[in-house]
């Protein structure tokens, strides 16, 4: 299970798409799909909206403009895996017109089956819970092996490295140690949920040579966050 970060994918402008960028996230990915591995694609939106932006907008109504645009990010790099040569399906936990279909387990297995990628957009559907607990939770419904997370930055630190020129650089940390240093690899609710079900975590970065190929071939790049 990918999770692209929607500023990665945004590249140097920092909102919107950067093609060139989706395009070669996408021939890694078609490296992986060609060998025969299962991918599924969660993505985040903030190249569109970050949390609550305004005070004058309700917590609830915030969470909805979010959820919305990991939709449009979806179906934008869904077409651009379609352009190189993958088949894909895009699920949503609510009903988007023919847009998207409803996501149920069995129709995300069948879409695996078929050999498509799976695009679970929309979050968990719900205020208050982020991508990241959205992707942990598909990713365990679905059983997946492994949450890889492509960000922005290339590994898991014990501060901010663009602040702080020592932090230090994990090669590999265990999820009990990330929740109790609250190293924000993702969000707590979504660091239990690692934690309660044994799913482990690849963290690198988006913007190194071939890292999602290098990802899904096993290969030891970022950092391994181990249950």
């Amino acid at each position: 299970m990918l999770k692209l970060s929607g500023e990665a994918l945004a590249g140097e402008k920092k909102t919107g798409f950067d093609e060139p960028t989706v395009r070669a996230a996408a021939l890694q990915v078609k490296e992986a799909v060609d060998a025969g591995v299962e991918v599924g694609v969660v993505i985040g939106g903030g190249n569109f909206w970050r949390g609550r932006s305004s005070e004058a907008i309700d917590r609830t109504k915030a969470d909805q403009i979010g959820m919305l645009a990991t939709i449009m990010n979806c179906i934008y790099v869904s077409e651009i895996f379609r352009s190189v040569g993958m088949r894909t399906e895009i699920l949503t936990p609510f009903a988007c017109g023919s847009m998207t279909k409803l996501f149920s387990k069995d129709l995300a297995n069948e879409a695996f089956a078929e050999g498509k990628v799976v695009f679970f957009a929309g979050g968990t559907g719900h205020p208050y819970f982020s991508t990241d607990t959205g992707i942990v939770l598909r990713a365990i419904e679905v059983e997946a092996d492994v949450i890889l997370l492509a960000k922005s930055i290339d590994a898991v630190y014990d501060s901010d490295p663009a602040k702080n020129p020592d932090a230090k650089r994990y090669e590999e940390v265990s999820i009990q140690e990330v929740i109790d240093r609250k190293l924000g690899v993702v969000d707590l609710t979504a660091s239990v949920l690692c934690m309660e079900n044994h799913m482990p975590m690849q963290v690198f970065g988006l913007g190194e040579e071939n890292s999602i190929a290098r990802a899904m071939k096993g290969e030891a790049i970022g950092t391994r966050v181990t249950v």
